[in-house]
């Protein structure tokens, strides 16, 4: 007989099932055993509690359990973090501070210590005064008069802080009258030298004023001395701002300097 390839006579071909083998759809086609029933029951009984639980839990293969999935770790819940609110920095409202250096090298201060008072002239040359005197006492205000500097002096030889030296730079604002000198030599009475600062401002006193302090340093030698400011800025129009009586740093160093060398 001849097979189903068409090869020559051999042991006659018969079907898989004739003779006594299973085949494979056979095989899947079987009733389940009681064995692989009771698997099934149990591993339905498993699902019911782990899902009750929470947990999730594939049948697969030949009735194994494999995760759908790796379970990813599980984060650890932290407290919730407050926000911390760093209040706005203030600009702060201080001006800046000039700084500056002595033109000619710093005077060492007279014993006894130095005392300046003055008008808004003395405040425009006080970073430069300090750099050229450390140590002075300086002491300027806006728009003050000859006669309330009088009052300042009085009050510091009052208090015991007036030094030994004295500056007054005063007449920008004002007439200076001769009994207005006498009176500030005697509010400085003990004071070893007073420089007084005359006036270099377009203003109708100003001459009057540069005459009433020439006389009064000259009636009193030895004590008062003059620190001739209207000279010295005579053709230095640059030194001024442009209200020609307060002044731009070139000027106002130049003037502290011209005080110090008077010390």
């Amino acid at each position: 007989m001849t097979g189903p390839d068409g090869a020559g006579a051999g042991p006659a071909w018969r079907p898989a099932e004739a003779r006594g083998k299973t085949s494979p759809m056979a095989r899947h086609s079987r009733p389940p055993t009681r064995a692989r029933r009771l698997l099934v029951v149990a591993l339905v009984a498993a699902v019911t509690v782990l899902a009750g639980a929470g947990v999730v839990v594939v049948l697969a293969g030949n009735g194994g359990t494999t995760p759908d999935r790796p379970t990813a770790a599980r984060a650890t819940p932290t407290a919730p973090t407050t926000p911390t609110t760093v209040p706005p920095t203030t600009p702060s409202t201080v001006p800046p501070t000039t700084t500056a250096t002595s033109a000619t090298g710093p005077v060492a201060l007279p014993p006894g210590g130095a005392t300046a008072v003055g008008d808004s002239i003395m405040i425009d040359i006080e970073p430069y005064l300090s750099a050229d005197v450390p140590g002075i006492r300086i002491d300027g205000q806006v728009s003050r008069q000859f006669t309330a500097g009088i009052g300042v002096v009085q009050a510091d030889r009052a208090s015991g802080t007036l030094g030994s030296v004295l500056v007054v730079e005063l007449g920008t604002n004002g007439t200076i009258t001769p009994s207005d000198f006498d009176a500030m030599m005697q509010a400085a009475s003990g004071v070893t030298r007073v420089v007084f600062v005359n006036v270099d401002v377009s203003r109708s006193w100003a001459a009057g004023d540069n005459q009433v302090l020439a006389a009064g340093v000259a009636r009193y030698p030895g004590v008062a001395v003059l620190a001739d400011w209207y000279s010295e800025s005579v053709g230095h129009p640059s030194w001024f701002t442009p209200d020609g009586v307060h002044l731009e740093p070139a000027g106002a160093q130049a003037l502290a300097t011209l005080v110090a060398s008077k010390l």
